[in-house]
């Protein structure tokens, strides 16, 4: 049976073409798709009315990036540089990592994404089936994709490239729809070539997309120049790998041959600028990106680094770094950011109906609460959503027409259980005694 919607007396920033801004509005949607967005269709009969007064209406964020069951080293790996970071802590504690951490930790991140606006996410990790059965449960949209190394299979987590390819089989056309399926090396400075020639085919014969790091850092970019002579972008370039779509995390090294080559081959590139800023990376300059029209998309990078998988936190930050590191105010100006994480990331994510409220397209919706104060004046709506709205602003989730979170409710997921589950296991994974657990209401 549909199931209709309608929210009424909203103001609606629907991030079309033409930045269209309708104040005191309604949208109209019927199953999984808005119908109308302005005036109700004469004789549309709603099963469920939202009242969007004193609210505004967004198409839902999708984070482009993340490895969201991370939530579990959340401030385990404080102050550090990088290559610390990583190799002293998040790869010793994953050495433990266990399904059920996963599937807990992902739990976790789907129930503080939902309560933020993410309406979907590009995951990359391990054991993805308790991923997938997050999403499923959930209610959200997702891309993912098992990470794999290609250096032997006993330092795979949970599978190798065959394993990776049953896992797709597995999923192909789950949960209605809301699953995308991708290819996962985990970055041309750790797989070898081999593999990487090999996912590129993959990904051609089965008409998958990859999602993997690239040019993280300049000890990167000179390892690369030194074991194959080109740029990590032009080595993967070398190999085929841009021949279909891509998403390619980070890119803080770049040239601008590698710009040349990320633009021709329509590579989506994945910025999370919090994760840059906490580990004191250097950030990159997105203007040399845009200018070049490629598609620039925001994630939130995982818990273990940035700390949260807040997007507006992330919105925020891409303006204002941005603008501070290029000196320059007009620095990703407007609406630009709330496009990033929105309509860039779903088209590079596989579900191009989405980002856009028009008629038509997918009803993947999220409300803010302007009744607050900090949201007020309403000079500028798009001010205020980039610089002023925060996480716990959002009132109402929408996804492919469905209510997944209604003021302060999350209604696919049992919140109380996941919060218990999920520090009883994080504690486990990284070795640390539980002095304190907080007690949850079951």
């Amino acid at each position: 049976m549909t199931n209709n919607l309608l929210i009424k007396n909203s103001d609606i920033v629907t991030l079309d073409e033409q930045g269209t801004i309708l104040r005191n509005a309604n949208i109209a949607i019927e199953g999984k798709t808005i119908t109308a967005v302005g005036d109700a269709p004469p004789g549309f009969q709603a099963d469920e009315v939202i009242d969007g007064y004193n609210h505004v209406a967004l198409p839902g964020f999708f984070n482009a990036h993340c490895h969201a069951p991370m939530t579990f080293e959340r401030g385990w790996a404080e102050d550090l540089p990088f290559p610390r970071w990583l190799n002293e802590k998040i790869w010793v504690a994953e050495s433990a990592l266990t399904p059920d951490d996963v599937y807990w930790g992902a739990a976790l991140a789907a129930c503080e994404m939902i309560r933020s606006g993410s309406v979907a996410f590009n995951d990359h990790y391990f054991y993805m089936d308790r991923v997938a059965e997050v999403v499923e449960a959930s209610g959200m949209k997702a891309t993912l994709t098992w990470c794999v190394f290609g250096l032997g299979d006993d330092k795979e987590v949970g599978a190798n490239l065959n394993g990776t390819l049953a896992f797709i089989d597995r999923w192909r056309g789950k949960a209605d729809g809301r699953i995308r399926l991708s290819l996962d090396p985990h970055s041309p400075y750790v797989c070898p070539p081999d593999l990487l020639r090999r996912v590129a085919a993959l990904a051609a014969e089965r008409g998958l997309s990859v999602h993997l790091h690239v040019a993280e850092s300049q000890e990167q970019v000179d390892r690369s120049l030194a074991e194959h002579g080109k740029t990590p972008v032009a080595y993967l370039e070398s190999l085929s790998f841009f021949d279909g779509p891509c998403v390619a995390a980070h890119c803080l090294r770049v040239t601008d041959d590698d710009l040349g080559i990320l633009a021709r081959r329509k590579v989506t590139v994945a910025h999370t600028p919090i994760t840059y800023m906490k580990l004191a990376m250097p950030a990159n300059d997105l203007s040399r990106f845009t200018a070049r029209s490629i598609n620039v998309a925001i994630g939130t990078d995982g818990p273990g680094s940035n700390s949260d998988m807040d997007m507006p936190a992330q919105i925020r930050q891409t303006a204002i770094l941005q603008k501070y590191d290029q000196r320059n105010p007009e620095a990703v100006p407007g609406d630009t950011a709330l496009r990033m994480a929105t309509q860039n990331g779903a088209r590079a994510m596989g579900f191009a109906a989405s980002g856009v409220i028009a008629p038509g397209r997918a009803a993947d919706i999220t409300l803010f609460d302007f009744d607050k104060p900090h949201l007020c004046p309403r000079h500028n709506l798009i001010a205020n959503l980039v610089h002023s709205a925060k996480g716990s602003d959002v009132s109402h989730v929408i996804v492919d027409g469905k209510l997944l979170y209604r003021d302060g409710e999350l209604l696919t997921l049992d919140e109380d259980k996941i919060l218990r589950e999920a520090e009883s296991h994080a504690f486990r994974m990284v070795g640390t005694e539980m002095r304190q657990v907080r007690k949850y209401t079951s």
